[in-house]
């Protein structure tokens, strides 16, 4: 039913988004290129568009043809070939041709540049496998933190990561749902916290895993642990005895907290804590 409401109104907005990827603005243009009910037809033409902005909106749109999508992955702007590498519709071949674009943008965040292109194939769920395992072994760690976080991602591609240098690298491996359980043990121990933290909240971290980062150091991986779906009643219960008011409204708010230890946090002194287990009380 919603599907075909969304059709519905998509085919009586046809009109008005043609008359608007005419516009002289083309930031309306732009926003044209970016709605999911512009047709195939008119984002042909806007793939034409001078303005790298509006060329970019399609790459990134999910309508755009295959034939589109070609001529825009060898565009001049390399954040427009970055928006085809990010396109879900993007075939493998295409990908391909991109996982060895040298376009960096700088990153102030990291004081570092980014390599946008091949971050986007490495993270594209259509890569084929020999592209990933060209990008997972990438000199540039953005890019192999990336691919590691790729579903895609082969048991053997994560044995080798999971030992890379970059603390990002394995924190995506943490993260990774394909991530297998005997990995996920393997880096509950490692020295960055945050990759326990990430391994504390991947469901499929093992029962054993979970109950050793419950006694964890740092209170973050602790509230991890507290958010877990998986985790043991007996082990919440103790978790909500935590001096750190982020941990007991963790347990407060996981569905498998036991009915009395919601009740008992319901009286806990810290206003966000009761909040989150009379939420759930109720």
């Amino acid at each position: 039913m919603e599907k075909d409401a969304e059709q519905g109104r998509c085919k009586d907005e046809k009109e008005e988004l043609a008359e608007l990827s005419r516009s002289w603005d083309w930031h309306v243009r732009r926003k044209v290129a970016w709605n999911p009910c512009t047709p195939e037809e008119i984002l042909g033409v806007l793939a034409k568009d001078e303005v790298q902005w509006v060329r970019e909106a399609v790459a990134g749109n999910a309508r755009v043809s295959q034939q589109a999508l070609a001529r825009l992955a060898e565009d001049s702007s390399g954040y427009v070939r970055a928006a085809v590498a990010l396109n879900s519709q993007t075939p493998a071949d295409i990908l391909e041709a991109l996982a060895s674009d040298e376009m960096a943008d700088y990153d102030s965040t990291f004081a570092k540049n980014r390599y946008l292109v091949k971050e986007g194939v490495a993270r594209n769920p259509n890569i084929a496998q020999s592209t990933l395992a060209y990008l997972a072994r990438d000199f540039d760690e953005h890019v192999r933190a990336k691919a590691a976080s790729n579903p895609c991602m082969t048991a053997h591609l994560m044995d080798k990561l999971v030992k890379d240098v970059s603390w990002l690298v394995r924190n995506n491996i943490a993260l990774n749902p394909a991530t297998s359980e005997d990995l996920l043990v393997y880096l509950s121990a490692d020295r960055i916290m945050d990759v326990r933290a990430s391994v504390a909240l991947n469901p499929r971290t093992p029962a054993a895993a979970l109950a050793a980062l419950a006694s964890d150091k740092s209170w973050e991986v602790r509230e991890e642990v507290a958010r877990n779906p998986n985790m043991d009643g007996k082990v919440l219960d103790e978790l909500s005895r935590h001096w750190s008011w982020k941990v007991r409204e963790a347990v407060a708010q996981n569905p498998k907290t036991p009915a009395e230890t919601l009740k008992r946090l319901a009286e806990d002194p810290d206003q966000s804590v009761q909040k989150a287990a009379l939420a759930r009380w109720s």
